[in-house]
């Protein structure tokens, strides 16, 4: 899959994603109304990664509703994936009822967005509040809810123990990292709203870690997203305890044709490795 938010924004963009080869196409973050971009910059590329502090722009759940329609009337059989956002759970499980109506075929809650006030991490760390909106979106729609995670926490254990308690189907992990860079000749921080989610190959231990840690507590399901660059990364992920991962900064590097290269090569490492199937190593590395 995609990571929500590189290049899966439009219709468009969905449709290239398809065509890609893309198990599940993850949109961009939808609210309740539109919301513009914080003003520029909002994307810087650093060592290791990118500095992003978009602010959740959207066109809001009623335009996102009607293009997701039509995208789901052109390509029934692409699945989608709708990431939403919110500040309380009524407004998460509003959202998520209107999503799955559209025809999303399962909704991510984006609970761990770093930047943007009142929303995301805001949510995010909070187990009780964590539990409530899971399990308010999980009353209201049919179809599976993964709940994204912030690193940004002291412990993301806890804080996947709730979503499980609320009822999520699996956890997804990790949203970016909160940073911050400052350009020392303008003597200011690189980004216009300060901080920002740092993304990219500098976050895989990371990743990769709160993916072993969850897995190891509850051997639940795990999409894993980080830093991911390569195959031997997915694989990482996978022998760590994720089931599926996101593919985000790669993606926005190196193009559509990622995912397709990437299946070859896991294909050949599982061949060369004597496994059939990568659901053949999920969690393998705890049995070392």
């Amino acid at each position: 899959m995609n990571a929500s938010g590189v290049v899966s924004n439009t219709p468009g963009l969905w449709k290239r994603l398809y065509d890609a080869g893309v198990g599940a196409i993850v949109t961009k973050s939808v609210g309740p109304t539109e919301r513009e971009p914080y003003p520029g910059p909002n994307v810087v590329e650093i060592e290791c990664g990118l500095l992003n502090a978009m602010g959740l722009p959207n066109p809001g759940i009623h335009i996102f509703c009607d293009e997701l329609k039509m995208f789901k009337n052109t390509i029934p059989e692409a699945k989608v994936i709708a990431s939403i956002y919110g500040s309380e759970a009524d407004e998460f499980s509003r959202l998520a009822y209107m999503a799955e109506e559209a025809g999303a075929d399962a909704i991510e809650l984006n609970l761990s967005c770093p930047h943007a006030k009142g929303y995301g991490v805001e949510v995010g760390t909070n187990p009780h509040l964590v539990k409530e909106i899971v399990s308010e979106v999980k009353s209201v729609v049919k179809i599976p809810v993964f709940p994204k995670l912030t690193p940004n926490v002291t412990s993301i254990v806890k804080i996947a123990e709730a979503a499980l308690s609320g009822g999520a189907d699996a956890i997804v992990a990790i949203n970016t990292v909160k940073g911050l860079r400052i350009n020392i000749e303008l003597m200011r921080p690189v980004l216009g709203n300060i901080y920002g989610g740092y993304s990219g190959v500098g976050i895989l231990p990371i990743g990769i870690r709160a993916v072993w840690d969850i897995y190891k507590e509850f051997e639940c399901d795990i999409i894993g997203v980080g830093g991911i660059a390569s195959f031997e990364h997915v694989i990482e992920y996978i022998l760590a305890g994720a089931k599926a991962v996101q593919i985000g900064t790669a993606l926005y590097k190196k193009g559509f044709s990622i995912f397709n290269d990437m299946k070859t090569l896991i294909k050949n490492w599982l061949r060369d490795h004597g496994f059939k199937m990568l659901s053949d190593i999920v969690g393998a590395a705890h049995k070392r």
